[in-house]
C-alpha cells in the first residue's frame, strides 16, 4: 500500500527570491478570516511575527518565497488557491493574451508552475502549464487538495495521476482528466524526461 503523502515543500534556486501572486495580501486575509484565525493564531501556525503578517496582509511588504512557503504550510494552502478569489464578480469583454514562456514562474520541488493569463484578476478559472519534476509518490508528504475542480490535459511525456478515492491511473500525451479538487491528488512523471501538463483550476 502507497504511504500516505505531506504537503509538498516547495523551494527554489533562491529561496529569497519570489514572484509574488495578484492580490496575495488579500488573499491570505481572506483566507484567515474564512478559517476564524486572529493574526496571533496565524502567526503560530506559520511561524511568521504578527507584524510581518499585517504588513504582508496591507500589502506593505512583498514576502520571500521562503515566507509564501510557510503561509501555504499553516494555512493550509495550495498554490491555486494563492489565485483564485473567494468572491465571483461578473466581468464582460476581458481577454489575456500569454506567449509561449512568458507565464508567470512558480517553482517548487515538485512542479514548476507557469501561470498563464496572470494579469487578469478575479478569474472564474486559473489555468497553468506545469513540468512535472516529481518522480515519485514518496515525494509528497500529504495529498495536495484545495476548493474547486480541476482539469488536467497532458501535453507531452507520461504521468501517474494519484487520487485519494480512486486506484492510480498512468495518462500519456493526449489524455486528460477531471475532478473534484478537495479530493486528494498528485501527480508524477513516469516518463524519461519530465511531463509537461494543463492544469485549470475551476471554482
Amino acid at each position: 500500500m502507497v504511504s500516505r503523502p505531506s504537503l509538498e515543500t516547495a523551494t527554489a534556486s533562491d529561496p529569497d527570491h519570489f514572484v509574488e501572486p495578484l492580490e496575495l495580501g488579500k488573499r491570505v486575509k481572506e483566507i484567515r478570516l474564512t478559517k476564524g484565525w486572529t493574526l496571533e493564531e496565524v502567526s503560530k501556525r506559520t511561524g511568521i511575527a504578527r507584524s510581518t503578517l499585517s504588513k504582508i496582509e496591507n500589502d506593505q511588504v512583498s514576502p520571500s518565497f521562503a515566507i509564501v512557503q510557510k503561509l501555504i504550510g499553516g494555512l493550509g494552502m495550495d498554490l491555486p488557491q494563492l489565485f483564485v478569489e473567494a468572491q465571483e464578480h461578473s466581468m464582460a469583454g476581458r481577454r489575456d493574451i500569454t506567449r509561449y514562456g512568458e507565464g508567470e514562474p512558480h517553482p517548487t520541488a515538485t512542479y514548476e508552475h507557469e501561470l498563464l493569463s496572470y494579469s487578469i484578476s478575479r478569474k472564474k478559472m486559473v489555468p497553468f502549464k506545469t513540468i512535472v519534476r516529481a518522480r515519485n509518490f514518496s515525494e509528497f508528504k500529504e495529498w495536495v487538495r484545495h476548493d474547486g475542480e480541476e482539469f488536467l490535459l497532458v501535453l507531452s511525456g507520461s504521468v501517474v495521476f494519484y487520487s485519494e478515492f480512486y486506484e492510480p491511473v498512468e495518462l500519456n500525451e493526449g489524455d486528460s482528466v477531471y475532478y473534484d479538487a478537495t479530493m486528494g491528488h498528485i501527480v508524477v512523471s513516469l516518463s524519461p524526461e519530465d511531463a509537461q501538463i494543463l492544469w485549470v483550476v475551476a471554482r
